[in-house]
């Protein structure tokens, strides 16, 4: 049986994601859309098809979806995800998934309570390059795992969001925080994924140094440790102004890996004896033309709906990448390493 979905929030992670996204999945049929601005609500509504509405709650209220998206700025991420959870709908939830510890464990404890799948939108673990450098880690053709850096910047939400220079990217009480958020969150989701291992320290420096008249960060460096020993960085940014930077390179005794690096090869492994494997993996996801075509992220969530399986990126997962970034807030607060572990 084909889903009922609604998606709260038309701006342009919903028009260029998750709307093409779920018309494409034939197990899936939009039936509402919503957004404060009515032109973009109706707009989308025409598009796609579905009803058109200016308020969630009307839409919860008078709409019965099995599913709904939560494309909204970051503030609303939980009170809407929490909202739609307790009307019987499951929930997709765009990242960072909350601004506080509270807020994500509320929104665990409604999807536990509705008995319903609450999943983030963390598209980085589906990206093919990423995949077979888990596995290949996995299976120890590293050996033992030393370093690695990490980084996605580009050059900011201007010439992305709905809103341009406007943005609620750019406002601290509805976005909480900037670049850390929008693009950090990401990668540290991504580096728990690929090593299979988490992080218990953090220590970071934050910067606003390349937007006016805001007050977030637009420029974030991270020092991580996880719990075997592994040490990194992780760098997020929206003052990459000439070219987007998404890769990720893991240092390990008996090679190294370069995912996202090479403009042909997704993935390159440089092995310690001298040997150089180049792996064509298909595009990552990307803001630029040529991105890969599909996130899978909503055909991921519809299938988990389907086949009553967990969402590869839960709200524990969640939870647990969100821990990453708002321990880095307390080490830019207190200048100190702050310890994740509980």
């Amino acid at each position: 049986m084909r889903l009922k979905v609604a998606v709260i929030g038309c701006g342009s992670i919903a028009k260029h994601r998750h709307l093409p996204e779920y018309d494409a999945n034939e197990q899936a049929e939009i039936v509402a859309v919503c957004d404060v601005v009515r032109e973009r609500a109706e707009a989308a509504a025409e598009k796609y098809q579905a009803k058109a509405y200016t308020d969630y709650q009307t839409l919860l209220k008078e709409e019965k979806v099995d599913a709904v998206s939560v494309c909204l700025p970051n503030y609303l991420h939980a009170p809407v995800s929490i909202a739609a959870l307790d009307a019987g709908a499951h929930v997709l939830c765009e990242k960072p998934m909350a601004t506080s510890a509270e807020e994500a464990d509320q929104m665990i404890e409604a999807a536990k309570r509705n008995d319903r799948k609450l999943m983030i939108g963390h598209n980085q673990r589906f990206v093919a390059s990423h995949q077979k450098a888990r596995e290949l880690i996995a299976s120890g053709a590293l050996g033992k795992i030393y370093s690695f850096r990490t980084a996605f910047g580009h050059g900011g939400p201007e010439g992305w969001s709905a809103d341009g220079k406007e943005s609620w990217f750019f406002k601290k009480e509805e976005a909480f925080i900037g670049a850390m958020g929008d693009l950090g969150v990401h990668k540290a989701d991504l580096i728990r994924y690929i090593l299979q291992d988490e992080f218990v320290e953090v220590g970071a420096f934050v910067e606003t140094s390349a937007k006016e008249n805001t007050d977030v960060d637009d420029n974030a460096t991270l020092i991580l440790k996880s719990a075997t020993g592994i040490i990194g960085t992780l760098a997020a940014s929206w003052a990459y102004t000439a070219k987007e930077d998404n890769s990720t390179i893991i240092y390990g005794e008996k090679a190294t890996l370069r995912l996202e690096d090479d403009p042909t090869y997704a993935l390159v492994a440089q092995y310690a004896n001298g040997e150089i494997v180049k792996y064509e993996l298909g595009a990552i996801q990307s803001n630029d033309e040529g991105g890969q075509t599909t996130t899978h992220v909503i055909d991921h969530f519809v299938e988990s709906i389907q086949n009553d399986t967990t969402p590869l990126i839960d709200g524990e997962e969640g939870k647990k990448s969100l821990a990453i970034i708002l321990g880095a807030l307390e080490s830019v607060q207190t200048k100190r390493i702050y310890s994740l572990e509980k």
